[in-house]
């Protein structure tokens, strides 16, 4: 299926193009080089991950150990100032291990709610599908509300709250697939992938940039990451884009399970973060272009390799020049 926009409607787009005010571009520039500095070689991952965090989404990354998942969440909390903690999903953990747990005080007589790993800014679960569907299951409610309930009662989590998660791939043993449900709560799924040569051969002469972690400036305030999420809520979108972005859900809803409204209202978020973090007020189709695959891709299949790649073959049958 083609769904093709004029040439004038994208010329107009790309003449209506503006860019972000001089600080601005100027403080995305440094926070990118500083998390450039410690996961090498990996720009288009960590400006991904940027810009999930601007559209307050959660991020999945499904890749071996090792290449850096972990050292991603330590320098994204410390660029930008917010706590983190880490969970190891395992096969016996909890949800209590995750949300937290009343615990009787014999004292006063009365039950007290002790918080677990979730109230933070940024949680990495890590290898979340090395747990059962149970204790999988006790992020939904924080992932889309950003609110846990326990024993009846409701607790907000921090307005930031972020979730990284880690997946081996599901060919592995004692992995627990993800269930749609809980994908979809995922604005964004990527692979980190292994350095190339001459990043790898720097990290080997070097040493392991995670000691480097602690020497990071907190180089934004809550203030001014609320300020930019407002920017990006603010970004255009231009009539031929959104026709676009239809094209593209229902392309995948040609070919069996497609993306829903939902999926396609969190593609819509998540191009405004990416011309963000390009220094944009404006979506262009090539922005479209480049997050579709890392939105799409884990919802298509449950995989994040092979479902960008049934991203990509969708991006070459619906065209827009």
């Amino acid at each position: 299926m083609n769904q093709t926009a004029t040439a004038n409607s994208i010329g107009q787009i790309r003449a209506d193009v503006t860019s972000l005010d001089r600080p601005v571009k100027a403080e995305l520039d440094e926070v990118l080089a500083q998390l450039e500095r410690i996961l090498m070689g990996k720009r288009e991952q960590t400006t991904l991950a940027l810009a999930c965090l601007l559209a307050r989404g959660h991020l999945l990354i499904e890749d071996v150990p090792g290449v850096g998942k972990t050292t991603l969440a330590q320098a994204l909390g410390a660029s930008l100032g917010l706590d983190w903690t880490r969970v190891q999903f395992t096969s016996d953990l909890l949800p209590a291990d995750v949300v937290g747990v009343s615990v009787f005080n014999s004292h006063e007589q009365r039950f007290d709610f002790k918080p677990g790993p979730v109230f933070t800014a940024i949680l990495l679960a890590d290898e979340i599908n090395r747990a059962p569907p149970k204790a999988q299951s006790a992020l939904l409610e924080a992932m889309e509300e950003r609110q846990v309930t326990v024993d009846g009662v409701t607790y907000a989590l921090d307005e930031d709250f972020f979730v990284i998660a880690t997946q081996n791939p599901t060919d592995q043993l004692g992995a627990f697939p993800l269930p749609e449900s809980q994908l979809d709560r995922f604005l964004v799924g990527m692979q980190i992938g292994y350095p190339d040569a001459a990043t790898e051969r720097a990290l080997l002469e070097h040493g392991d940039k995670r000691a480097e972690i602690a020497t990071l400036r907190t180089l934004l305030d809550k203030q001014q990451l609320h300020a930019w999420r407002e920017q990006c809520d603010a970004i255009h979108i231009g009539a031929p884009v959104f026709d676009y972005i239809q094209a593209l859900l229902l392309a995948t809803r040609n070919t069996g399970t497609g993306l829903s409204p939902r999926a396609g209202l969190s593609l819509v978020r998540l191009c405004r973060a990416y011309a963000f973090t390009q220094k944009r007020q404006h979506v262009l189709p090539d922005d479209v272009r480049h997050v579709f695959p890392a939105l799409a891709g884990h919802r298509l299949t449950g995989h994040v390799g092979s479902g960008q790649q049934r991203a990509r073959e969708l991006l070459q049958q619906v065209v827009m020049p």
